[in-house]
């Protein structure tokens, strides 16, 4: 037996999110699917970020044991010829059976895109959250500021999450500008459930003046969902990389 990890891409428009669902289509479920077509083993995978329906993912990780003798690096190949055009496996090596992606030392990076135009353009419709009108991105980053370093992040979380502790550490977390495109990029050694969604809501609304960017640390203060902002939907939402210490 051997334990294979994979770097996963994928759009996630079809799934309802990573995790396994009843009838209802997942990457958990799609990759699950195409290791037992390539090796007729039943076998579950284990991802690093369970990410919500409709947020993609350029480097999300996963481990599975196997008893095939396909080397590891092999897996890349092989398993891509199971999978639909909309997931792919970016990298497979083996690691040691104690290896866990979700119970290790790592940074996790996300970026959230905000298409800034009057009205929305169908191609990118699947990838950015639309938000016409002006957006003051300079209150946008002096909010930002305000979130980064180790904080209790409980107003920054869905009501539902169920984890020991809410405290987080963002190490990083900029607003900048492309084109028509305003892109929240956020570091952090993890996160809680829609707590970037929540974040980039929060931030574009101090960016439409709704707060100023001060209130942002009465936000974390009050350990109170109801007093940060909107949660953003998740189309906007990537898991770029996570990178174990």
């Amino acid at each position: 037996m051997k334990r294979i990890r994979l770097r996963v891409a994928y759009d996630g428009t079809n799934y309802s999110g990573w995790q396994i669902q009843p009838n209802a289509p997942t990457i958990e479920k799609k990759l699950d699917e195409a290791i037992y077509a390539l090796t007729g083993e039943n076998v579950h995978v284990t991802g690093a970020s369970r990410t919500d329906a409709g947020v993609h993912a350029l480097g999300n990780v996963a481990v599975f044991d196997t008893a095939s003798s396909i080397p590891a690096d092999k897996f890349t190949y092989a398993l891509n010829r199971y999978l639909p055009e909309d997931i792919i496996i970016q990298q497979s090596d083996e690691v040691e059976f104690d290896f866990h992606p979700r119970h290790c030392d790592t940074r996790k990076t996300y970026c959230y895109s905000i298409l800034n135009t009057e009205f929305g353009l169908p191609k990118k419709r699947n990838y950015t959250w639309n938000v016409p009108g002006n957006i003051d991105i300079s209150k946008m980053q002096e909010a930002a500021e305000y979130l980064v370093g180790e904080h209790d992040f409980k107003s920054f979380c869905c009501v539902r999450t169920q984890t020991e502790t809410t405290v987080r550490k963002i190490y990083s977390l900029d607003v900048d500008r492309k084109g028509d495109e305003i892109l929240i990029t956020v570091t952090g050694n993890g996160f809680l459930y829609n707590m970037v969604r929540i974040i980039a809501g929060t931030l574009i609304q101090v960016g439409k003046g709704k707060f100023n960017p001060e209130y942002v640390k009465e936000m974390l203060d009050a350990k109170d969902r109801t007093q940060a902002g909107q949660t953003a939907p998740p189309q906007g939402l990537t898991l770029m990389k996570i990178e174990y210490l």
